[in-house]
């Protein structure tokens, strides 16, 4: 079993991470790379259905005795982080509540790319994950986006400040559940799951053969994306980066803690750690936009994609394996 030093070492010098450094470095010298719009779209569409695929076929193999404690932790999980991470943004960060939910929505909703790294970089510890981990992917998605624009809904009501350009709970929950991310994991789990192992293996050589490499040029882009926002930690101070950090590590430790007693293996609390302390960047915004639209959006994306997501990938997601193997005793 790897020390925690050999498995930040290790992680350090991926390919993934250091793909989304050279994508923050060429934005800090201001250099023209960049990747087409078209491609990016196709990179996510790719990762995602893959993931709902291979997802939904371990699953047809998975019973109900297996998954029925890890979905329950993983949902409590979703009700949970985004009423910590509101308490943190106003009450240490100082925010106001509008602005403090909207960043809570974020953080407790979950980051898919955060949740395939912590994936790849279990595989490249020599840990194993449960085949059903996407379900649970699925499962925390959306409840902590709702927990979060609800104490928002609730502090306008009693604030009276108005309901003006609030979108209604419908229209949040038709764009939430209708999102593109959403849609490619659930309804790949769904064909997966429909075909079973069998049918998957013709198309298996291409969902998987290619899976890493075409991570590699989506976490370039992710790192032009969070190079070109590095300009906002300027306008939001020390907060947003403390937050950033404590946040993760609080959700990464406690989704570690439940993963461990719902039964899943050392790998595969640390996966749950790593969703739990992620922060979505694609399903959130919108949301936030439509319910809340006087949330400032810079401070929410600036501590979502600048500041957790690359703590994640360059120290937290070896970390949460670290407190998996410790709680394992494998240190």
């Amino acid at each position: 079993m790897m020390t925690p030093y050999e498995l930040f070492k290790m992680n350090l010098l991926s390919p993934l991470v250091l793909a989304f450094v050279l994508g923050i470095f060429a934005k800090v010298i201001r250099s023209e790379l960049s990747l087409p719009k078209d491609l990016y779209t196709s990179l996510s569409i790719y990762l995602l259905l893959a993931l709902g695929l291979k997802g939904g076929v371990e699953l047809s193999l998975t019973t109900f005795q297996e998954i029925a404690w890890p979905a329950l932790v993983t949902l409590f999980l979703g009700v949970l982080t985004p009423v910590t991470a509101y308490l943190a943004f106003r009450k240490l960060g100082q925010f106001n509540p509008i602005d403090a939910a909207g960043i809570a929505a974020h953080y407790g909703s979950v980051s898919a790319v955060t949740f395939i790294a912590a994936t790849q970089f279990v595989a490249s510890a020599g840990g194993q994950i449960e085949g059903f981990l996407p379900t649970l992917l699925t499962l925390l998605e959306s409840p902590g986006i709702h927990v979060a624009l609800g104490i928002g809904a609730l502090h306008r009501v009693r604030s009276k400040a108005g309901t003006a350009g609030q979108g209604s709970s419908p229209s949040v929950l038709h764009e939430i559940l209708t999102s593109r991310s959403l849609l490619l994991l659930v309804g790949g789990l769904v064909i997966g799951f429909l075909i079973g192992e069998k049918n998957y293996e013709p198309i298996k050589p291409f969902f998987e053969s290619g899976f890493k490499g075409a991570l590699v040029l989506f976490l370039l882009e992710m790192g032009l994306v969070a190079g070109e926002r590095l300009k906002d930690l300027k306008r939001t101070g020390g907060r947003i980066v403390t937050l950033g950090i404590l946040i993760p590590i609080l959700h990464g430790t406690l989704g570690v803690l439940l993963g461990e007693w719902a039964g899943l293996s050392v790998g595969g609390a640390c996966v749950l750690g790593a969703m739990a302390a992620s922060a979505s960047y694609i399903a959130a915004p919108p949301a936030v936009r439509m319910t809340l639209p006087e949330a400032n959006p810079a401070y929410s994306l600036t501590a979502s994609l600048v500041v957790t997501f690359p703590f994640n990938l360059l120290a937290g997601i070896p970390l949460y394996y670290a407190i998996a193997s410790g709680l394992a005793g494998g240190l």
